[in-house]
């Protein structure tokens, strides 16, 4: 029995090491009251494990680290996967949140990351190496990360396709060939 504890240990372990953190946000907040002005700061953070997993945590405190602390948690808590195909995407999705729209496309191998600050932040906690991004509309940061895991989570790999359809994942592949 406390093998099997020690290994979830290990393994819980590794999973804390090998997640990467950006820090998207911080925003300064003011709570005025009878007595006068109180300033806490809200953080917004991207965390991912560079293989398909990702999440996004807001966390608010009287001092920056501890804002940055909390937002890191929440993030690694609520964690979603993203079908991936190689380094890049397996194909075109537009997503919105609010008043932005940002349209994601793959790239082939060796084209770098093609995206602004808050779209890149996702995309290198994603593991994607290889993307085209473009983000339209309101270039608030917060908005623009969840129009970006609104898009990404449109994703399906061609097994969830084949599922869905009823039909095997040679079909699917050759459908898309077909097509293309």
């Amino acid at each position: 029995m406390t093998r099997v504890k020690m290994a979830d240990k290990k393994e819980t372990e590794l999973k804390a090491k090998s997640f990467v953190d950006y820090v998207v946000n911080v925003n300064r907040v003011t709570k005025v009251t009878k007595g006068g002005k109180r300033f806490s700061f809200s953080a917004f953070v991207v965390s991912g494990d560079q293989q398909g997993n990702i999440g996004i945590g807001l966390g608010k405190s009287k001092e920056v680290s501890q804002a940055i602390a909390k937002a890191t948690n929440k993030a690694r808590k609520n964690l979603i996967s993203i079908s991936l195909r190689g380094a890049t995407i397996p194909y075109e999705v537009v997503g919105y949140h609010g008043a932005s729209k940002v349209e994601i496309r793959p790239a082939s191998k060796g084209t770098g990351v093609i995206a602004g600050g808050a779209v890149r932040s996702v995309m290198e906690a994603l593991g994607i190496k290889d993307i085209l991004a473009k983000s339209v509309g309101s270039a608030n940061r917060q908005n623009v990360v969840k129009a970006v895991l609104n898009a990404l989570s449109k994703l399906r790999s061609a097994r969830q396709l084949a599922t869905m359809r009823g039909k095997k994942i040679r079909e699917i592949v050759g459908e898309k060939n077909a097509t293309a």
